[in-house]
């Protein structure tokens, strides 16, 4: 059996402002911040020491918590701060593609192209 906690995405504000997403098995997150902290969490947060833990989630396995790291890190910075104060309702909204641009949901025929039934 897993431990429920054996997995962990975590998002990490460095003293610059920015933010920082990680992913870390075990059951402590903060075993994984303490490295941060100790400037051996990785050369992005090494040198944008002190780092401050903003927001975690667990999982149970890290393959899932490694797609989620993935998927947020994607994220803007506004979706990013939305979903650290878990205003969900926010998130669609903020969920535009990069551009403005929607995403296209299909392709509708031309009046003047002709249909399966002309010929």
């Amino acid at each position: 059996m897993y431990d429920l906690h054996s997995a962990w995405v975590y998002m990490l504000r460095c003293r610059d402002g920015s933010y920082y997403i990680g992913s870390h098995r075990g059951p402590d997150v903060e075993v994984r911040v303490a490295q941060h902290q100790d400037g051996r969490g990785g050369e992005y947060t090494s040198s944008r020491l002190p780092v401050e833990l903003v927001w975690c989630e667990a999982f149970q396995f890290i393959t899932d918590a490694i797609v989620a790291e993935r998927r947020i890190k994607g994220w803007s910075r506004a979706k990013k701060e939305a979903m650290m104060r878990g205003d969900w309702v926010a998130l669609p909204s903020l969920s535009r593609r990069r551009g403005g641009k929607p995403k296209p949901s299909h392709i509708a025929p031309h009046s003047d192209m002709p249909t399966s039934g002309d010929a």
